[in-house]
C-alpha cells in the first residue's frame, strides 16, 4: 500500500509555504514559548524531574503554540501574554498526551518509550496532573478570567470527551454523530481556543475572534480524522508512535464506521464477532477499509473540515500569516505515513 494512494490531492495549496516557512514567521516568539515551557516544567526533587525530563520528547511541531501566534499576527501584535498562553495550551497537550498513552497502552511516543512505560503508571498519571495543574497556575498570571474561563471549560469538555471514548470502548454501533462528538471535545476545541486567544489578547474585533475559533475547529476536526486514519494505515516507524490502538481497544473512528455502515446485517454480525475475539487483524482491516471506499471517504470528510477552516479565513485581513494558517489547514492532512 502506498500513501499515493490514499491521500488526497492537494493541486490547489501549491505555492503555500512549507511547516518549517510557517513557523519561521514567528519563530522568535516559538522560542521564548519554548524557553518559558522548560523553565516552568521543574522540580527540585532530581526523582520527579528525572521524569518531567522525558516530557520534552513528547512535545512535536507545537501546532497550538503556533495557532496561537499566528493567529494573534493576523489580527495585531503579539502580546508577552500570548506567550505564556501558548505554554499553557502546550502544558494541557503534553498532559493529554501522557494520559491517552496510559489508556492506549501506548509504548512509543516521539520514537521514544512513553512515560508510562518508563516510570510506570502511577507516576505517569501523577506527570500528567502535575502539567494539567501547572497550567491553570501560569494561566492566572495573564490576570484575565475570561481566558482562565475559557482555558478550564475546554480542559473540562476534553476529558468529558476521553471519558466518553472510554466508556463507548468496544461499541461497535458507535454512531458518526458520536465520533464527531468525541474529536470534537478532545482534539478541535483546543486548536479552536489556541485560535481564540491569540485573538482576544490581540485586541481583535468580535468577528474576527469568531473566524479564527471556527478555523482552528475545524482545523481541528481535520487534523484528528487523519489521526485516526494513520492510527489505522500509518507506518509506526515513521510516525514515532504506537498504531493500531484505537482498534485494538475496540475504539471505533471514522474510517471504520464509514466501513461498518457498508455492511450487510449479516456481514456486520460476522464482523463484530472477529473484532470482540481478536478474529480481524489489523492487516486484513486496512485492505476492507480500502476495498471498501471507506478511507477515501474518511479523508473526503478530513478535506471538507480543510475547506471550512480555509473558508473561515475569508473573513480576515490577507497577509504572510493568513497564508500560513492556509498552509496548517494542508499540514493537517498532509503528513507522512
Amino acid at each position: 500500500m502506498t500513501a499515493g494512494l490514499l491521500l488526497p490531492t492537494h493541486q490547489h495549496y501549491r505555492g503555500l509555504p512549507s511547516l518549517e516557512a510557517v513557523a519561521q514567521l514567528v519563530a522568535d516568539d516559538l522560542h521564548q514559548v519554548e524557553q518559558l515551557f522548560q523553565h516552568e516544567i521543574r522540580s527540585t526533587i532530581p526523582e520527579v524531574q528525572a521524569v518531567l525530563d522525558q516530557i520534552r520528547f513528547y512535545r512535536g511541531k507545537r501546532l497550538r503554540p503556533l495557532l496561537l501566534l499566528l493567529a494573534a499576527k493576523v489580527v495585531g501584535p503579539i502580546q508577552p501574554e500570548h506567550h505564556l498562553l501558548a505554554a499553557v495550551l502546550e502544558m494541557i497537550h503534553t498532559a493529554t498526551l501522557i494520559h491517552d498513552d496510559i489508556l492506549d497502552g501506548a509504548q512509543l511516543r516521539r520514537h521514544q518509550v512513553t512515560v508510562h512505560v518508563n516510570w510506570g503508571v502511577p507516576a505517569a498519571v501523577l506527570a500528567g496532573d502535575f502539567l494539567f495543574s501547572h497550567a491553570f497556575t501560569l494561566a492566572s498570571y495573564t490576570r484575565s478570567t475570561r481566558a482562565c474561563q475559557l482555558i478550564g471549560q475546554v480542559t473540562n469538555r476534553i476529558c468529558e470527551g476521553e471519558m466518553y471514548q472510554t466508556l463507548r470502548q468496544q461499541h461497535f454501533d458507535l454512531s458518526e454523530e458520536d465520533y464527531f462528538r468525541i474529536i470534537c471535545a478532545k482534539t478541535a476545541e483546543l486548536t479552536s481556543l489556541a485560535c481564540r486567544l491569540g485573538a482576544i489578547f490581540a485586541q481583535a474585533q468580535a468577528d474576527q475572534e469568531q473566524a479564527l475559533a471556527d478555523y482552528g475547529l475545524h482545523l481541528g476536526l481535520a487534523f484528528q480524522i487523519a489521526d485516526d486514519i494513520l492510527d489505522l494505515i500509518g507506518n509506526e516507524q515513521r510516525l514515532g508512535k504506537s498504531l493500531g490502538t484505537d482498534w485494538i481497544l475496540g475504539k471505533p473512528t471514522l474510517p471504520v464506521i464509514y466501513w461498518r455502515d457498508r455492511l450487510t446485517a449479516e456481514q456486520r454480525n460476522y464482523y463484530i464477532q472477529a473484532w470482540q475475539q481478536s478474529r480481524l487483524a489489523l492487516s486484513e482491516l486496512r485492505a476492507l477499509l480500502r476495498e471498501s471506499g471507506a478511507l477515501s471517504a474518511a479523508w473526503e470528510r478530513a478535506e471538507h473540515h480543510v475547506q471550512l477552516a480555509k473558508k473561515a479565513l475569508d473573513f480576515l485581513p490577507q497577509s504572510a500569516e493568513t497564508e500560513a494558517l492556509h498552509a496548517l489547514a494542508r499540514f493537517t492532512i498532509d503528513r507522512t505515513f
